[in-house]
């Protein structure tokens, strides 16, 4: 993983009356830090698209218009990096995943969220719907920039911001849980802040 960039304000002190936010572990920076394991995308809205597919077919595309048009949420949510920081109080924009897997008419198991850059990242379906996980466009009420994942990435504010895949082209379904990228590497399989599942066997 890249050094931290820019956006980094060194350590910080957990606010008064919000340590139950904050997993052990953990400290509240204000500033954003940007870790990245590869150079930044920067795909033109006109070509982007986001996609849905199962067993090498894909259900469902949408191009940005199509998605822009899709019913959004502003959600006000804390991140927690496996890198220790968390910042609380991020306020996103997206369209929630519960509202594409229901036109795509699809449901398996597991996904396998897969991005512009080769990155991906393994997830159980229950952790991405009811609520629970969005393809945010948009941050603190601007669109959201590439070096933040833009222009869209999953938002996944329950697990480590690993599993909140930058730069996200789709979803695959899958019937059997396999390892992503940084998984691979010997990160999680799961990813709970709450529980430190930071590496493999933790």
């Amino acid at each position: 993983m890249s050094p931290v960039s820019r956006g980094f304000r060194g350590r910080g002190r957990i606010p008064a009356g919000e340590r139950d936010r904050v997993p052990p572990g953990q400290y509240v920076t204000t500033g954003f830090p940007v870790l990245s394991a590869g150079p930044t995308p920067h795909t033109p809205l006109p070509e982007w698209t986001f996609s849905i597919t199962q067993g090498g077919d894909t259900l469902k595309s949408w191009t940005w218009q199509e998605m822009q048009a899709l019913p959004a949420e502003t959600v006000t949510v804390d991140v927690h990096c496996v890198t220790r920081w968390s910042k609380l109080g991020t306020q996103r924009r997206g369209v929630s995943v519960d509202t594409l897997l229901d036109q795509a008419e699809a449901d398996a198991p597991y996904v396998l969220a897969f991005c512009d850059g080769g990155y991906t990242t393994n997830l159980p379906v229950e952790d991405v719907t009811d609520g629970k996980a969005w393809v945010a466009f948009g941050y603190g009420g601007e669109p959201l920039e590439p070096e933040h994942g833009g222009p869209a990435r999953l938002l996944v504010p329950h697990l480590y911001f690993w599993k909140s895949a930058k730069w996200v082209q789709g979803l695959e379904l899958r019937d059997a849980d396999e390892p992503g990228f940084w998984e691979t590497y010997g990160y999680h399989m799961y990813g709970d802040p709450w529980k430190e599942q930071r590496y493999a066997g933790d």
